[in-house]
């Protein structure tokens, strides 16, 4: 019970010192990028039809497709076991193929080129 009592309030007291560092060491320096409504660079009172690039949203696609890759790869360390490890690497394996053999057309096909 002491040992809980003690963890509890060392955590409790780091945070709070953590917290009030951070308020007090914070650099608060405001530009008027920061204080625009929007942080991205885009002007709010143009066109909202302003064309945008396709680029954009092929990278977020890839980047999506490799974060599930990780996801889907998480669990392969307690593949070993399992009953049937060899199975479990035959399908990672193939997973992972398929991802790399996906990259490497996009890549031939010059889709990941960020300027044409």
């Amino acid at each position: 019970m002491n040992m809980i009592l003690f963890m509890l309030m060392t955590s409790l007291t780091l945070s709070l010192i953590l917290t009030a560092l951070n308020f007090w060491l914070a650099q608060m320096n405001p530009d008027p990028e920061k204080l625009s409504p929007y942080e991205c660079g885009f002007d709010p009172l143009g066109s909202a039809r302003l064309p945008f690039s396709i680029r954009f949203f092929l990278v977020a696609i890839l980047f999506l497709l490799f974060d599930l890759e990780i996801a889907l790869l998480l669990p392969l360390p307690w593949a070993t076991q399992l009953q049937s490890p060899t199975t479990t690497l035959l399908w990672t394996s193939t997973i992972l193929l398929l991802l790399t053999l996906g990259l490497v057309y996009e890549w031939i096909q010059g889709g990941l080129e960020w300027a044409e």
